[in-house]
């Protein structure tokens, strides 16, 4: 994806639209607004501000992508598990695959970092062919 290359209209449409729906998806998932920044990978000040007013919101580059990897992680989720409370309680249940260790993958996300995003969405993913989440 050439990210750095969309002009900066476009980029600042896509911004504005991930910050009408990402509250969206924190709130169904649960999260606390610091963690729903950090997810983004924005100070909390930031992530409030845009939630705000959705239309002043400049994701960059990492941001962009961080808020593809949420939204795929969330529709793997609603195709997984198409009963909303499974789908949106799954982030928060222990899990016994390796990847998590018995912890929940919303334990690995709070590391904050975009692979543990990719580790998450690459399982539902996988899932989705065929395995269980």
């Amino acid at each position: 994806m050439a990210l750095p290359q969309l002009p900066i209209e476009k980029r600042q449409h896509m911004s504005a639209a991930a910050m009408r729906t990402y509250p969206n998806i924190a709130n169904d998932w649960g999260l606390k607004e610091q963690e729903a920044a950090l997810l983004l990978g924005v100070p909390e000040s930031t992530y409030r501000r845009w939630r705000k007013q959705p239309t002043t919101a400049r994701l960059d580059v990492n941001q962009l992508e961080r808020m593809s990897l949420i939204l795929g992680i969330y529709k793997a989720l609603q195709i997984l598990l198409p009963r909303a409370d499974a789908a949106d309680s799954w982030l928060r249940r222990p899990n016994r695959n390796p990847l998590f260790a018995g912890q929940s993958p919303l334990d690995r996300l709070r590391s904050g970092l975009v692979q543990d995003l990719y580790v998450v969405r690459q399982h539902l993913d996988t899932a989705r062919g065929g395995g269980h989440a």
